[in-house]
């Protein structure tokens, strides 16, 4: 008994201590980041702890707003500090500072609320770093090769008529909201592309699955947004643990099942070059790709890393791409004279004709692809992302430790006027050629910019453009909001708090 109880006081000594050095550590940790970035500016007074958290606005919307106001306020700061209880972020919106971190393969980990994204996409291309995100990025930029994109334009084509039949049922009958019409078309198109795989949600937007991406997108952001539900135990049980696991296990599980199809097909349908041209073949997708695609060493991807990367593509293809054209319609919409201008160059690629649209019309369409451009200037679709700092380094002169979080702030970058004057201006002409020549490639980074920029934008313009000729070949757009009225809200993807309302008039030509 004596000696029992003597080895429970020693592993409770030895517990105290463990505790006393971790403890010990992040005390000192904290201290010396504080005491090193107290010369950076920051946006108010910290307070030991709590940082500037009484400060800051807890609704998305609200927040997003005075972050923004924030670097409105403090423009011409060279960086910019706010601490989050005892974490600090540095806030970047300065072309020069943003080049000193996304051109520096040593700052290449995603920061810490990103975590939360790791139950649903695993470490993919998104999540991952070091040796593991290298390998995998160089094994899987040959699938987003432009001979094989072209494949994908079939898809868009296809979905894209689907969508402009939808709309024709909305024409003459008053104002109402598309973004969930062109959500749910991106939605379509990323499934048949990716998974090869026909979900029909422009048919059946109550389906399982497309319930379950948009709520896992709501509570990973709600999650991030509360740094008292971090905690896994905090979250489990104060938090929406359940319903999280819930939506999980339907996605994984549809995932899993699409896989093992794919996979069965390519055992049983070998192709050859004897099948008839009659013959129609099951049309390829990115999962397809994946199942055959192998490292240096001859190894196939496993079935978790293939998982992984569809959820990544599913998560990151639709939301942001929907995104992007909805507030290019309600652009358009706004400004009569530059979609007359778009759909002039509509007409002289397809005059009369309603045929589906091909990769060398897409080549022709430079002026819709300016249009894109600056809209996503305007509203880009990821409003901010963040990085850790690997390194103790230097950003314009000032010295920032290893951890500190770093928030690129792209909607705020995109409005710095030395690059573009006016910058609340919609002035699709700021990416004509001559226009683009000898700017800084940092001021403008909607698919990111660096080592880890997004593998899918040349996807995301093609169906953008694809969408958005389809639409304006069929309809005259008017927007029935004021941009004072949109209200954007910065989560994971820039949305309008109210949606995007529009009238439509077929085109009369």
């Amino acid at each position: 008994m004596a000696r029992a109880l003597g080895l429970v006081a020693a592993g409770a000594c030895v517990l105290a201590l463990v505790l006393a050095w971790v403890s010990y550590r992040l005390i000192r940790d904290f201290v010396r980041m504080w005491t090193e970035l107290k010369p950076v500016p920051s946006i108010g007074v910290a307070y030991p702890v709590l940082g500037h958290a009484l400060q800051l606005k807890t609704r998305a919307g609200e927040f997003f707003s005075q972050v923004i106001q924030f670097t409105n306020d403090f423009r011409d700061a060279p960086l910019l500090m706010a601490w989050i209880g005892p974490i600090p972020f540095l806030f970047l919106y300065h072309s020069e500072t943003v080049e000193t971190v996304l051109n520096n393969s040593v700052h290449m980990d995603k920061a810490y609320s990103y975590k939360f994204l790791h139950p649903w996409l695993g470490t993919g291309l998104l999540t991952s770093t070091g040796n593991k995100w290298r390998s995998r990025r160089k094994l899987l930029t040959p699938t987003f090769h432009f001979s094989i994109l072209a494949d994908f334009l079939e898809v868009m084509n296809e979905q894209a008529e689907v969508l402009v039949d939808k709309l024709d049922t909305c024409v003459g009958k008053g104002p109402f909201n598309c973004f969930n019409h062109i959500t749910l078309c991106a939605l379509d198109i990323i499934c048949e592309t990716a998974m090869g795989k026909k979900i029909y949600a422009q048919s059946n937007s109550d389906s399982e699955y497309v319930r379950a991406v948009y709520r896992m997108s709501d509570l990973i952001s709600r999650r991030q947004r509360m740094p008292w539900y971090w905690p896994e135990f905090a979250f489990q049980y104060f938090g929406d643990g359940k319903e999280h696991d819930r939506c999980l296990k339907i996605l994984h599980s549809f995932t899993e099942s699409v896989i093992r199809e794919r996979e069965e097909y390519g055992v049983n349908h070998v192709e050859s070059d004897s099948e008839s041209d009659q013959a129609k073949k099951k049309r390829r997708a990115f999962l397809d790709l994946l199942l055959k695609t192998m490292d240096e060493d001859g190894n196939k991807m496993t079935h978790q890393d293939i998982r992984e990367e569809v959820d990544t593509f599913m998560f990151e293809g639709h939301d942001t791409t929907a995104a992007g054209m909805n507030w290019a319609i309600h652009l358009l919409g706004a400004h009569p004279d530059i979609q007359r201008k778009v759909q002039q160059e509509l007409d002289e690629v397809f005059g009369e004709s309603d045929r589906p649209i091909s990769t060398e019309d897409l080549k022709k369409l430079r002026y819709l692809e300016c249009v894109i451009k600056e809209a996503l200037r305007i509203f880009p679709s990821v409003p901010f992302f963040a990085r850790s700092i690997c390194e103790d380094t230097k950003i314009n002169g000032y010295n920032v430790p290893k951890g500190v979080n770093v928030i690129i702030l792209a909607y705020a970058l995109h409005r710095d006027p030395r690059f573009f004057p006016e910058p609340e201006e919609f002035r699709p002409e700021r990416f004509l050629p001559e226009n683009t020549s000898g700017r800084n490639p940092y001021c403008y980074i909607p698919f990111s910019a660096g080592l880890r920029n997004c593998i899918g934008q040349r996807f995301a313009l093609m169906e953008e453009k694809v969408i958005l000729a389809s639409i304006l070949r069929s309809f005259d757009v008017v927007s029935r909001q004021k941009r004072d009225e949109l209200k954007p809200l910065g989560e994971l993807v820039l949305r309008p708090e109210q949606g995007i309302w529009i009238t439509l008039e077929r085109r009369r030509r």
